[in-house]
């Protein structure tokens, strides 16, 4: 199944490869298990990431001081049995160099996907968020079924690679059964390999365990940095908990009212406009774009390239080949940072000259796949969670029904996303909802933070959120930039917005609009 996730970590993922080339009711009363909310969590040194968590090496200090520790914190298996089965939740965190009066107490991090690890992801993220840690202990978490947190499991790396290498955007009859038998293929395997957690990771679940947490870290209210599919998260926790909601920062904004359709629609008119910005920032430099001489030029060689590896790959990163699903792949997943522009171009120029290595490596990174062959857990988790929490399933008959409408908001994209559609088609649970719920009234303001550039989650969702968290709950601001989230473009006006909420309580006015 094609996918693009909303998922932030995917970007620092491509750069390490590419520089070495529902449940539980909707109740205010949280965590009813006394042992579980006493529970002491037993602070360590860090180990390596396992596989499941994308491998590498223990995160090392923070330049400015600060050591990582990890906990395992125990949760319900099912919050309906809150008694019964317990899984281990992974946690990671680093002190707050704050003194006394001056620490708040936690901030949890979510940083999107479904399926991305926190743990992993922290660290990566946390040189930048040093005036945070002034008053905060930085908190992450692998959600459940993700990293070390009862992880979903499915296919082998091997199957995987197959997986990955079918044709995502069928033109006939035998690559659509392919298409279809190779999908279901997948979901066989995570109802076999994990078939006891897959009914208890729904975004309703997660939210229940983020209370808990809450509570075991010793905070009255919880205080949240959500970005991407975090959003989700947080909009669901905030509307089951209304009143335990501290300071809440949504970056990057997942729209509450749309269905799986309507979200994959959105994110095809998403990526076709960061690739229109792309062609455009392309030719307007002062020196000659490699890659077109006008942005409709740059365009029509990227539509043309699709279109001969759909009929004869080239060779990628040896022994696999660049294909047409995997070329489109590797172009999103450059599309999620403005930063990550010259390695599309770079990947472009390459690719027209018959070496795909470059676009391989990106697709790669956007499907968890390390150099070594070996897979994290991302792509069934974020299977896993997505189909347990949407209610609609899409065959075929409706994809083919719905192609024009999905080409007409991209050509380049179009396809891609409408066929990835059918992956819940045979999922073994039954999905929740056809979209989140997120009503939070009585919440203390949550500062929703949209960007108009945002390929993954288009700045349309930041008001959407808001109007669905509830009058006086929802504040907008508006960053006019490019790529996937605000807070990491490390714009100054969004950065003193946010910080200003998270540091001092400062709630910045609604319609603010960062440049």
């Amino acid at each position: 199944m094609p996918r693009l996730l909303r998922l932030r970590a995917a970007a620092l993922t491509a750069t390490a490869v590419l520089l070495s080339i529902g449940l539980g009711g909707c109740g205010d009363d949280g965590a009813k298990d006394e042992d579980l909310t006493q529970q002491e969590l037993n602070w360590k040194a860090c180990p390596a990431p396992d596989e499941a968590q994308g491998g590498g090496t223990s995160p090392s200090p923070l330049p400015h001081g600060g050591e990582w520790q990890c906990a395992t914190m125990k949760a319900p298996l099912d919050w309906n049995d809150p008694k019964g089965d317990t899984i281990d939740l992974e946690l990671i965190r680093v002190r707050s160099s704050g003194k006394g009066s001056e620490r708040i107490g936690s901030l949890i991090f979510n940083f999107g996907g479904p399926g991305g690890s926190g743990v992993t992801t922290l660290p990566s993220f946390a040189d930048g968020y040093e005036t945070l840690r002034t008053r905060y202990d930085l908190v992450s978490f692998d959600p459940r079924g993700v990293g070390r947190s009862a992880p979903v499991l499915c296919e082998n790396d091997q199957q995987l690679d197959a997986y990955f290498q079918q044709d995502a955007t069928p033109d006939t009859a035998t690559e659509r059964t392919d298409l279809v038998d190779g999908t279901k293929d997948f979901n066989d395997a995570c109802e076999e390999n994990s078939g006891k957690v897959l009914p208890h990771v729904r975004t309703t679940d997660a939210a229940r365990d983020l209370d808990l947490m809450r509570q075991v870290l010793g905070d009255d209210k919880l205080n949240y940095f959500g970005f991407s599919y975090g959003t989700e998260l947080g909009g669901v926790y905030a509307h089951l908990f209304p009143k335990r909601v501290g300071r809440a920062v949504f970056d990057a904004v997942v729209d509450p009212s749309q269905d799986p359709e309507q979200g994959s629609l959105g994110q095809a008119r998403g990526f076709q406009l960061a690739l229109d910005n792309f062609a455009e920032d392309c030719v307007s430099k002062t020196e000659e774009c490699p890659i077109g001489d006008s942005a409709q030029d740059v365009k029509d060689r990227i539509a043309k390239l699709l279109k001969d590896l759909d009929r004869q790959p080239i060779p990628g990163v040896f022994p696999r080949e660049l294909t047409q699903t995997a070329a489109t792949n590797g172009i999103a997943q450059a599309l999620y940072s403005k930063d990550f522009w010259q390695y599309l171009t770079d990947g472009l120029q390459q690719a027209y000259d018959g070496d795909g290595s470059v676009l391989l490596s990106l697709s790669d990174s956007m499907n968890g796949r390390s150099e070594n062959g070996e897979y994290d857990n991302s792509t069934a988790a974020h299977t896993a969670i997505s189909c347990a929490d949407a209610k609609p399933r899409y065959d075929t008959a409706y994809v083919e029904q719905k192609l024009p409408e999905f080409r007409a908001a991209s050509d380049t994209f179009g396809d891609f996303l409408a066929w990835g559609m059918i992956g819940c088609t045979d999922w073994a649970v039954a999905g929740a909802a056809d979209h989140p719920t997120v009503s939070a009234p009585g919440s203390a303001p949550i500062l929703v933070v949209g960007n108009t550039g945002d390929p993954a989650t288009p700045y349309e969702g930041a008001r959407k959120m808001v109007d669905a968290l509830g009058k006086g709950v929802g504040v907008e601001l508006t960053y006019r930039g490019q790529g996937h989230g605000a807070y990491d473009s490390k714009n100054k006006c969004v950065r003193s917005a946010v910080d200003g909420y998270l540091l001092d309580g400062k709630v910045p006015p609604s319609g603010t609009v960062c440049t």
